[in-house]
């Protein structure tokens, strides 16, 4: 890839402490990046609550029942990848259910021995199975995605020329929580730079929050993975929302005009979470409602947010994906969207998706390992939430365990 594509920035000379995908916090120490990558190994055994607007969560927002959508391909695939696994590995790779590891993920590098097998270290048989139970899980859509993603980390790792242990295509981490079941909760994870996927399965319901997905840069020109793009989309549709907004909508849901570090608040100028607020380690989050509120918005601003939500709920199966839009639509009204930056052709931007039963942060970032010193377009994290107490299943979990298991 020729630097030009990327306004001439370039690779920064390798100065992290970062060996075989472990970043050794002792260098960092004391500084802001370190206490801003240790937070989940900081937060993950707090009691949990969920990402909420004041510290009560809301109640009643979501239902145990029925979809009729049958989870049995992803279920199969775990119970084949299981069993395929000598005891040493199978012990490594499944954790309990209620395990609070769930909560120990991070989207940068960790800081601690990571649970689950890393997947460059699997037999191509064994790493197959895993992308199968990944792939059965998802959408189309949401498995290249997160593949896509993972190839353009290795992509990064050539660009830079540097940190080959850690910049790789499956430098990442899985975990199955709980047994494969039809009927009993279980679920896995997925965890490394830039890709962070915890899906659960309760019954026939699918939660997939948290989720994180990223890239520096998102596309790659050369290279085994020339071609290869993601979040283009969650760009594009971002902005086609935000320039329908008029003039006398705007102050209703700028956060601010430019992202530039110059005319930031020092809290939200950092090279790790930059505007980010409900990355890792923030499960129990207390975010005010900020932005334009849907009832705020015309029947066609209303169409192209629920567009844009589109984008993020078609990384699930599609009846899952309806499923999830029909309680989305539920709250429309309540719903918020803010934005910070400009909307041209070029300018670095955040926005944010912010409903009961929803929680979207999209936003460019400066460079980690390219030497861009502001955010640029071509670095982008998302996240994705179910605030009120059900990231990682947990408000379903808590009927189902009600219901079944009292």
């Amino acid at each position: 890839m020729t630097f030009s594509a990327l306004r001439g920035f370039r690779a920064r000379q390798p100065e992290l402490p970062l060996v075989d995908g472990i970043l050794f916090g002792e260098p960092l120490l004391p500084s802001v990046a370190a206490y801003e990558l240790s937070a989940a190994q900081r937060n993950h055994q707090q009691p949990y609550v969920g990402v909420t607007t004041d510290g009560s969560v809301q109640t009643g927002l979501y239902h145990l029942g029925d979809t009729g959508i049958s989870s049995k391909g992803a279920v199969d695939a775990a119970r084949d990848f299981l069993a395929m696994l000598p005891e040493n590995e199978r012990m490594v790779a499944g954790l309990a259910m209620e395990s609070d590891d769930w909560r120990l993920w991070t989207n940068a590098f960790a800081m601690w021995t990571p649970k689950g097998l890393r997947l460059d270290r699997l037999s191509k048989e064994k790493r197959n199975l895993v992308l199968k139970i990944i792939k059965a899980s998802l959408s189309d859509e949401g498995y290249e995605s997160v593949r896509s993603a993972m190839r353009l980390n290795a992509a990064l790792g050539e660009l830079v020329g540097a940190y080959r242990d850690s910049l790789t295509e499956f430098a990442y981490h899985f975990t199955i929580f709980g047994s494969p079941s039809d009927t009993e909760p279980w679920g896995w994870q997925l965890m490394g730079h830039h890709v962070d996927v915890n899906c659960v399965f309760v019954g026939t319901q699918l939660v997939l929050a948290p989720v994180f997905l990223g890239a520096e840069p998102n596309f790659a020109l050369s290279g085994p993975f020339a071609g290869t793009r993601i979040l283009d989309l969650e760009t594009e549709r971002g902005l086609e929302l935000r320039r329908a907004l008029t003039s006398s909508q705007e102050e209703a849901c700028l956060l601010g005009d430019s992202l530039l570090s110059k005319d930031l608040p020092e809290e939200l100028g950092g090279p790790f979470n930059g505007r980010h607020l409900s990355g890792a380690g923030q499960d129990n989050l207390i975010l005010p409602y900020e932005g334009i509120r849907g009832d705020d918005l015309t029947v066609e601003q209303q169409r192209l947010l629920l567009d844009l939500i589109d984008v993020y709920l078609s990384r699930m199966p599609a009846g899952h994906a309806h499923v999830k839009r029909r309680q989305i639509e539920d709250h429309l009204d309540e719903t918020r969207f803010a934005w910070r930056g400009k909307h041209d052709d070029t300018s670095a931007f955040y926005y944010r998706i912010h409903s009961p039963v929803l929680l979207v942060e999209y936003d460019n970032h400066p460079g980690i390992f390219l030497d861009n010193e502001d955010p640029e377009r071509f670095h982008i994290h998302t996240i994705v939430r179910e605030p009120n107490g059900n990231d990682y299943g947990k408000s379903l979990l808590a009927q189902h365990y009600a219901l079944h298991h009292s």
